[in-house]
């Protein structure tokens, strides 16, 4: 399993997605050997699929990476072009469109077994990064979809809450990010949220996990009953693989 979960796809001063995680990118490219990448674009709403496609082209162009990428959603097989691609990145967007579409074409069994059996690379965001918890249950979209399906890639033991934001808007009344994290644990008392911040990212090899940043900010670990607890990139963090609800 070699899987990087980013919290979003651009920070600050980035012109190219992914490209705070460039050093991550590049490391896992080499590590695993791919070179054909197929992009999921299914989570993507206000724009098109084939310009997600080329945006993680040009990322991999900037970076330097000889590397191709292919729009799942081009593909007259899907489940064949998964099979046959090197790696998986899966785009941002509204993540209840994104999970239903895997579960509708049959696809959470062939990227599960791509993933965890074969080894194949996995960059998400966003989205992307919610997938690979057990549930979406911890995604910050709307429902835009009905029949949603709420199970999912189930690649880390554990809840995650991307684009985390420790913040209190001024004349907003309602709750805080804090406070719906909590709300979702009051009702699962034994499913812990990561939150991550925009511009970091978690990166899982075999069962080992690390927590990254380009940008200093801290991971935040809720659980019930207990407060918050911060990491830093470079803490050991390797206790949330051994998590079991």
């Amino acid at each position: 399993m070699d899987i990087l979960l980013l919290s979003n796809g651009k920070i600050a001063g980035n012109t190219h997605v992914m490209e705070f995680a460039a050093d991550a990118i590049i490391d896992q490219v080499k590590r695993t050997g791919a070179k054909h990448f197929v992009v999921i674009p299914y989570a993507v709403i206000r724009s098109s699929h084939d310009d997600r496609v080329a945006l993680v082209q040009a990322t991999f162009d900037k970076l330097g990476l000889d590397c191709i990428a292919t729009g799942l959603h081009r593909a007259e097989d899907p489940v064949t072009a998964i099979e046959q691609a090197d790696g998986i990145i899966v785009s941002g967007g509204n993540t209840w469109v994104l999970n239903k579409t895997l579960h509708d074409l049959g696809l959470v069994g062939p990227i599960r077994k791509a993933v965890l059996k074969q080894g194949k690379a996995y960059i998400g965001w966003s989205a992307g990064t919610n997938i690979g918890c057990p549930t979406i249950r911890t995604t910050n979209d709307m429902p835009i979809v009905t029949g949603a399906i709420l199970s999912s890639l189930n690649f880390v033991p554990f809840q995650i809450n991307p684009h985390y934001l420790e913040a209190s808007v001024e004349g907003h009344m309602g709750e805080t990010r804090d406070e719906r994290i909590q709300e979702f644990l009051e009702v699962n008392k034994h499913e812990p949220v990561i939150g991550i911040p925009e511009g970091t990212w978690l990166a899982v090899m075999d069962n080992k996990i690390s927590y990254h940043a380009a940008n200093g900010k801290p991971l935040k670990f809720f659980s019930y009953g207990n407060e918050p607890v911060y990491y830093q990139a470079g803490d050991d963090v390797q206790f949330l693989m051994d998590l079991n609800y």
